[in-house]
Parts: structure tokens; C-alpha cells; sequence
């Protein structure tokens, strides 16, 4: 049985943002990983397999959501160069529904086909990739990021040619559950062409559907406010998470400020500035210590966008709190994931600003800091007990008992060492896949990130 809340919204922006499109007749469907804690959110917990197959499989239309997939159409920067060429090349919005706090949901994919926007590319997900991404949003939603969330993995029986990885290799559709896929690039289009109504017209669909509470002196004004809250929390959360997402372009910031398409990813080893994700971000463009930079860049190329049905200082002034915001924010994500509470904006930024010197002075593991110091206080012997004596602590060791909360109770702050995810562990986790097509050490770190998780909250 599934209770589910069938939404068609997207269908009133009209026929220029997108294209109906046929998912691909894949050989087999073969189901790796179905999110029932993501499902049980919009009612779909109670799919059979056999269901489940076939509507993220064979992607039989949900009763009452969309009757047919839709490429969704977009422009964007791509490493500050822009193209007006792109387009969902390889994925489709296959359905809207409410999720149980009332919010409009898509389930979009990735992996299903060509379309339209495909040029030269085949429409395919490596099955590796669909791993990837599993471990991505699992471990990013237990860190208390707002992502979008894997909710299906189907491996479809085909075999794949890549250049970045040992071909032929096995293929997989995923489903990610998003609040919107709704992207910057997605204005930017409209602006490309001209078209001042279509602007208009995604303006009103985004504060109507994706953004009710948000607030200014003119829709515009109000929309820009919102992404820029959201993008400077976002670039927050991947800070405090020690997380790389890789390629931050703009067709890949969605107007909700989720986090969501993941390619090449990484969390950092150390907390260093520096250190890229993507082995084709040569000038480390989008670099652990450079996101937020990047999301501001982006969210500037938004506003660009909306200036033929805006005034420019409808604009500026939300644009121009977006250094405060993300200050705000990056206080507020490294001070949560420590668990420790809030004693003022000056006080909170002090120690703040003593965790990152220390990380950078000593090039610890940020994991192990956080889990160490869980609740302002230590939890006993570490292996980095070393770091904590370097003089790059003092301050922080100083600082931390005023903000100290109660011990925290959960039994994973027991355990000998934080649940991780570095590129080492993803690498033995696709081997047990990909040589003895064995699922457990995956379906055992989902359960461990999930475990995690809980004690985060």
C-alpha cells in the first residue's frame, strides 16, 4: 500500500522548459538499493520489489504525477565558461509528490538515457558512479548537510566504455530525491533567450512551490534573498563536513540550496584549503577552501540572470549580505557538528577561528577532531593526542569548556574512531562489487553512516 501525494506543478512553467522523453528498455533491472527511509517521506515505503521495479526501472509513470519524463532545459557556467548547450543529457524529472512536511518533492534521474541534451554522450551511470553517489548523500545527510538523497539504485545489465575507469564496466539508473531540480542555470536560459515572461513565470513557480516563506520588497528581490541564504549555508555545511563536491557549476546549484549531482567528489583527509576533488580542476577552482567563493560567484551569476525583470537594487542588497550570512552559518555548522552550544556571534566565531588554525597547523584528521571533542569535552585517549599538544590547540582547548554540553549518550561515541568516508574506503567498498559482486560492506556503511547520524541528532 502507498500513501503518496502525486503532484504535476512543473507542468505549469509550459512547454519551454522541457521535453517529454522515453526512458531507455535497459536489458535487465536488477535492484541494489532502494531507500525506504527516503520513500517512507512521500508515501512510498510500501512499494513491492516488483513495483519498485517497474516504476524506477522501467519508469511506469506514478498514478496521478507526471504521465510522461521530462528533460529538464538549463544553460550554465561550467568553470566560469558559460554554454548554452546543456540540458538533463542523461536523466529526466520522472515525478512530483508532497513530502510529510507538505513540501513539493521530484524524483529526478540520473543514468536513464539519452534525450535531447545528450550530444555525444550515451545517457548512461556507471553502476560504480551510482555507488558513489549512495555514499555521498548517506554520509552528507548524516553530517547534517542539506543534500539530495539516493533513492534508488537499479542495475540495468548493460556494459559501458569510460575513459576515467576499467571498461567495459557495469552500468546502473539511479533515482535522487530532491526538493527541486530547479537550477540556476535554469534562469539563466530564459535570460539567454530573452525571454522576459518565461523569467517571470520561474520566479513565481519557485516562491509559489519551493520557497512560500520567502520575503523581500519584490518577488525578485525575495527569490535572490533566498538563494543566497541558501547557498551560503550550503557552502557552510560542506566546510564543517569537510566535504569537496567537485564541480560547482552553475547548472549544478539548484534554487532550493541543495547539494545534490555527484561526480567527483571527496571528503578531505586534512583541513586544507587546497585540496580538489575533481583530477580536472587544474587551477583548483572549486578546492575545499574555495566553495564558498564559488557559491558566491554562482549565486551573483543568478542575479545576473534575473536582471531583465529586475532593478539592480532589488538585487544588491541581498547579494551584498552574503559574506555575513556565510559567516553566520560556518558558525553554526562547525559549533553543531561539535554539539556544543552557542554563547554569541563574537564568542562562537572565536572558536571557530581557533578550530580551523588548529586543523591547518597540524593537518589532523578533521573526523577525529570532531569526534574527539564531541560535547565541548574530550572523550579520552586518542590517537591524535599528539595534535591536541601542539600549540596550534591551546586556544581551542582554552575556549571549549565555556561551550560544553552535557556527554553525549549515544553509544557511537563509544566506539574507537568516527565513521569516515575517504576515497581509500569507497575504493574497497566498489572492489567487493565489482570482483565478487559482494553488497555487504555497502549495505554495512550505509548502516554505520545511518548510525552516525543518529547520534549527530
Amino acid at each position: 500500500m502507498i500513501d503518496v501525494q502525486p503532484e504535476t506543478a512543473i507542468l505549469s512553467l509550459g512547454a519551454d522548459f522541457f521535453d517529454p522523453v522515453e526512458a531507455a528498455a535497459f536489458p535487465q533491472t536488477m535492484l541494489r538499493f532502494r531507500n525506504d527511509r527516503a520513500a517512507a517521506s512521500v508515501g512510498l515505503a510500501g512499494l513491492s520489489d516488483g513495483q519498485w521495479l517497474a516504476h524506477f526501472g522501467r519508469f511506469t509513470p506514478l498514478p496521478g504525477s507526471l504521465p510522461q519524463p521530462l528533460a529538464l532545459r538549463y544553460h550554465g557556467h561550467q568553470f566560469r565558461t558559460y554554454n548554452p548547450d546543456l540540458g538533463d543529457g542523461r536523466g529526466f524529472l520522472f515525478a512530483q509528490m508532497r513530502d510529510d512536511a507538505g513540501r513539493l518533492m521530484d524524483l529526478g534521474t540520473k543514468g536513464s538515457g539519452t534525450t535531447p541534451w545528450s550530444r555525444a554522450g550515451d545517457g548512461r551511470l556507471t553502476l560504480k558512479g551510482a555507488v558513489r553517489e549512495i555514499l555521498a548523500t548517506e554520509m552528507l545527510e548524516a553530517l547534517g548537510v542539506n543534500t539530495s538523497r539516493t533513492f534508488s539504485v537499479i542495475e540495468t545489465g548493460e556494459r559501458l566504455m569510460r575513459n576515467d575507469e576499467p571498461s567495459p564496466t557495469r552500468a546502473a539508473v539511479l533515482v535522487r530525491l530532491n526538493h527541486s531540480h530547479i537550477r540556476y542555470g535554469s534562469f539563466q536560459r530564459q535570460a539567454f533567450h530573452q525571454n522576459r515572461e518565461g523569467l517571470t513565470r520561474l520566479v513565481d513557480y519557485c516562491l509559489a512551490n519551493l520557497a512560500p516563506q520567502a520575503s523581500g520588497p519584490t518577488p525578485v528581490a525575495a527569490l535572490i534573498d533566498h538563494a543566497v541564504q541558501g547557498s551560503a549555508r550550503l557552502a557552510a555545511q560542506y566546510m564543517a563536513a569537510g566535504f569537496v563536491h567537485g564541480v560547482l557549476n552553475t547548472d549544478n546549484i539548484n534554487i532550493t540550496g541543495e547539494s545534490f549531482d555527484y561526480g567527483p567528489w571527496r571528503f578531505a583527509p586534512a583541513w586544507d584549503a587546497g585540496f580538489t576533488a575533481a583530477y580536472f580542476d587544474h587551477s583548483g577552482l572549486y578546492a575545499f577552501g574555495r566553495q564558498a567563493e564559488a557559491l558566491q560567484w554562482n549565486v551573483y551569476q543568478l542575479a545576473n540572470a534575473l536582471r531583465p525583470i529586475a532593478e539592480i537594487a532589488e538585487l544588491k542588497g541581498p547579494l551584498e549580505t552574503y559574506p555575513i550570512r556565510y559567516r553566520a552559518a560556518l558558525n553554526d555548522a562547525v559549533l553543531g557538528r561539535l554539539g556544543v552550544q552557542r554563547l554569541g556571534a563574537e564568542r562562537d566565531e572565536a572558536l571557530v577561528d581557533a578550530i580551523q588554525t588548529a586543523l591547518v597547523a597540524t593537518q589532523m584528521d578533521p573526523d577525529l577532531f570532531f569526534f574527539d571533542w564531541r560535547g565541548g569535552a574530550r572523550r579520552g585517549p586518542s590517537p591524535a593526542d599528539h595534535h591536541y599538544a601542539h600549540d596550534a590547540f591551546t586556544d581551542v582547548i582554552q575556549l571549549l569548556p565555556d561551550f560544553a554540553t552535557d556527554a553525549p549518550t549515544h553509544d557511537y561515541w563509544a566506539d574507537d574512531a568516527p565513521c569516515t568516508m575517504l576515497v581509500d574506503e569507497v575504493e574497497t567498498i566498489w572492489a567487493a562489487i565489482a570482483d565478487r559482486d559482494d553488497w555487504t560492506p555497502l549495505h554495512g556503511k550505509v548502516a554505520a553512516i545511518r548510525r552516525m547520524g543518529e547520534a549527530h541528532t
